[in-house]
């Protein structure tokens, strides 16, 4: 959402917005473009009465706000909707779909569009670094979007991605998510053939390994589809090697056969197929897989997915936005491969609806366990215990406040040592209170 008032704002229009518990980096974001923020709810911010309100599908029925909006017969719209309508109507849409890697996949290709000189618009849930903002206009006809599987309001419980009907789709993966939701994996099946189905003969589509999507493809595909994989696949169109133990130099290989060498600041193979799909879909709009291949070694990342945030009396402390088990396993791992000495401590907060309501609970645990030390939060409101899905795996502890996790990760830290602190939320400003903690005070 704070992606689209950045857009909206761009078109022309007077924004502003409301929401609660707002953090960074989408707040101070949000605050250096000018953007006013109410925090909360209050009916008051609806006087005079806006054009147009564009409804965020984290709010309900009961919400002040929505009430008042619709008591009072004002103009409403969802995000994907509005984005549809008003930004993507007369673009090449590419869009960027799945369960993992739609943020890091759909920055890598912005950035090769951008390195192409195509000059994209884009829409992405976090913040690429080589760009500093979430969303832009652009000046060409290419748009990328991360396309998410989630509902798009209150009153649309259609999936956000079929408002944006690309012409070049990427699915990189495909898992059970959003349990307060979805039902099952079949349900959310459902609405990836639903965004297949809007996808045009003369596009693309993108996707990588797995069962649900070959389920998905089997229910229906009128574009040609591209495979990737690692160099094992049987199958791949687009494949990778890795050059390196943790990934930081990969073989990328065409459909055509040719090969490229990507020495590059990320690591790990979810990474190495994000990259390889972004290749991929750059090259269907015309991209060199040469020129797509020299962008991604000057790709910088994004905020909050592996990003180093500070390194004080050298214990690197990371930030990632890990809220699924298969993605939290995937970056340990990662960064177990580099064989750096110095032990690997990750600090996790269950937060996502799926997590919380224990869909995930058998897989937990295990997921954590390429640390040397893994520290939970459990969450008020659980309906289930933490501890008992960790008693059999050593080195993983639960604790009950963010300040019993600084005081243990302090305790276990020591110089050459990695600590991965893994949320989709701002886990109560724990970043900053850590790093000063250890800057502040002598190691144990």
């Amino acid at each position: 959402m704070g992606g689209v008032a950045l857009l909206a704002r761009d078109c022309g229009f007077s924004v502003t917005g409301s929401d609660v518990n707002i953090y960074p980096p989408m707040s101070t974001q949000l605050e250096h473009s000018g953007i006013h923020l109410t925090d909360g709810f209050d009916p008051a911010q609806l006087d005079p009465a806006p054009d147009c309100v564009v409804v965020g599908n984290a709010l309900s029925r009961g919400n002040p706000c929505v009430e008042a909006m619709l008591n009072r017969g004002l103009t409403y719209t969802s995000g994907p909707e509005w984005l549809g309508r008003h930004i993507l109507q007369d673009r090449w849409v590419l869009a960027v779909a799945g369960t993992h890697g739609k943020t890091s996949t759909a920055s890598m290709l912005a950035w090769i569009l951008e390195c192409a000189g195509l000059e994209p618009g884009f829409l992405i849930g976090g913040i690429p670094k080589n760009f500093g903002v979430s969303a832009r206009l652009g000046k060409g006809p290419f748009f990328v979007v991360e396309a998410d599987e989630y509902d798009s309001a209150f009153f649309d419980k259609r999936s956000k991605f079929v408002h944006y009907r690309p012409k070049t789709l990427i699915i990189n993966n495909l898992e059970y998510d959003h349990a307060d939701i979805f039902p099952d994996l079949a349900a959310i099946e459902t609405q990836f053939h639903h965004l297949i189905r809007c996808v045009p003969g003369a596009g693309s589509v993108i996707c990588g390994q797995g069962d649900a999507i070959n389920r998905v493809l089997e229910r229906g595909i009128w574009t040609p589809v591209s495979r990737i994989g690692g160099d094992s696949s049987q199958d791949a169109d687009w494949s990778w090697r890795p050059l390196s133990a943790q990934g930081d130099s990969l073989e990328l290989r065409s459909p055509e056969g040719a090969k490229m060498q990507l020495d590059w600041s990320l690591i790990g193979d979810h990474n190495a197929a994000n990259a390889t799909a972004a290749v991929a879909a750059a090259v269907h709009v015309g991209v060199s897989p040469e020129t797509a291949v020299a962008a991604l070694a000057s790709f910088s990342g994004t905020k909050r997915r592996l990003e180093l945030l500070a390194s004080p009396r050298g214990i690197a402390v990371y930030d990632d936005f890990a809220h699924h088990p298969t993605a939290i396993s995937t970056t340990l791992r990662g960064l177990r491969a580099s064989e750096l000495p110095g032990k690997l401590i990750a600090i996790i907060e269950p937060r996502s609806n799926t997590m919380r309501l224990g869909q995930h609970r058998d897989q937990l645990a295990k997921s954590a366990s390429y640390a040397d030390h893994a520290l939970w939060l459990e969450p008020a409101g659980l309906e289930w215990k933490l501890s008992d899905a960790m008693a059999a795996y050593p080195g993983q502890e639960v604790a009950g406040s963010v300040a019993d996790l600084v005081d243990r990760a302090f305790a276990l830290a020591t110089p050459g040592d990695r600590i991965v602190i893994m949320s989709n939320g701002g886990f109560e400003g724990i970043h900053g209170r850590l790093v000063e903690r250890l800057k502040a005070e002598p190691s144990q």
